[in-house]
């Protein structure tokens, strides 16, 4: 690959430009990867931002997962031609991302593309969806099972929460829907929503240790306080898989929930957890968990000139479900 290649160029200021860059300009790796898909992720918006601290430093190509084709590997494991995902680890916080024609990455960060999925599919379950995937898995290893009911998806239209909900239908599961959007009602029964409530609901004025046993389990994508409420509403043994907190870092509860009815929280880590989990669970993402609704979970699709309108979009609480980014586009 000699010829120059687009990228999106963030430099600290709040949004970012496409450029022109090289294999030179390529960060340190040993596989080098010919990106066809990436998506828009919160963590992607904070990475514009110098605020967040999230980017280590500028400039930077932000995309923190993408998928694409091998074009070139000193490690054994992979080789021309293969197709791969990417995601989590430093890539687009700390290392260039996937929102550029080429990345350059560790190869201990490469996952191979399972069957049964495009590479396409695999960028509409993106960061988000894999996050999704892991938080049913790490509940079902703690006891649950679809005859236990029902099982609470908070932010509930955005990218964990809408693939949460259509993977939980596939695997049979009924599911009560959380959002604050009265007008996305349809789309979340539409992805297997059993029940809809709004997200006030879990933030009532007046908060006790424990509430009325309401959820065997729950994937909370925001954290905050209504975090504190969830966990003293759920049932006897119940489990909490929490991985967002755009409600807040804050959980104003006691050891109550945890002792009294023996309710787990898990935290789930989806950047840094260890290969043979995310492979795992990528599998999973392919097979049993595969969402049957992913065009449905599609926002929008756009290309890299597209981004700083998409990334807003985030940030002012507009997205729904995943924004795709074709790289090729």
């Amino acid at each position: 690959m000699n010829q120059p290649f687009r990228a999106f160029s963030a430099s600290g200021n709040g949004t970012g430009e496409v450029v022109q860059k090289n294999e030179e300009q390529l960060p340190e790796g040993n596989v080098v990867i010919e990106v066809f898909y990436s998506g828009v992720n919160y963590k992607d918006a904070l990475a514009l931002d110098p605020k967040s601290k999230v980017a280590s430093g500028y400039p930077i190509t932000p995309g923190i997962d993408l998928s694409g084709k091998v074009v070139s590997s000193s490690d054994p494991r992979f080789k021309e031609g293969d197709d791969v995902i990417c995601t989590s680890y430093e890539l687009g916080v700390g290392h260039d991302g996937g929102y550029a024609e080429y990345a350059r990455v560790p190869a201990d960060w490469v996952v191979p593309l399972p069957d049964g999925l495009t590479l396409r599919e695999a960028m509409i379950i993106g960061t988000a969806g894999f996050t999704a995937a892991m938080s049913i898995h790490r509940l079902e290893e703690n006891g649950l099972d679809p005859s236990q009911e029902p099982i609470l998806v908070t932010g509930s239209t955005g990218g964990v929460g809408s693939i949460a909900i259509s993977m939980l239908n596939e695997r049979g599961y009924s599911v009560t829907a959380s959002t604050g959007k009265e007008s996305e009602h349809d789309y979340l029964y539409r992805l297997g929503a059993s029940d809809v409530i709004h997200r006030d609901e879990l933030n009532p004025e007046q908060r006790r240790p424990l509430d009325r046993q309401r959820w065997a389990a729950a994937v909370d994508a925001t954290g905050g306080a209504p975090l504190a409420y969830i966990l003293s509403s759920v049932k006897q043994h119940g489990a909490v898989a929490v991985s967002g907190l755009t409600a807040g870092i804050d959980i104003p509860t006691t050891v109550v929930p945890f002792i009294l009815r023996g309710v787990d929280l898990l935290g789930i880590d989806s950047s840094y957890c260890p290969m043979p989990l995310r492979e795992k669970v990528w599998q999973r993402a392919a097979t049993d968990l595969k969402p049957a609704h992913l065009e449905d979970i599609v926002q929008e699709e756009i290309g890299l000139d597209g981004l700083n309108e998409a990334i807003a979009g985030v940030v002012q609480g507009q997205a729904r479900g995943r924004t795709l980014v074709n790289v090729k586009k």
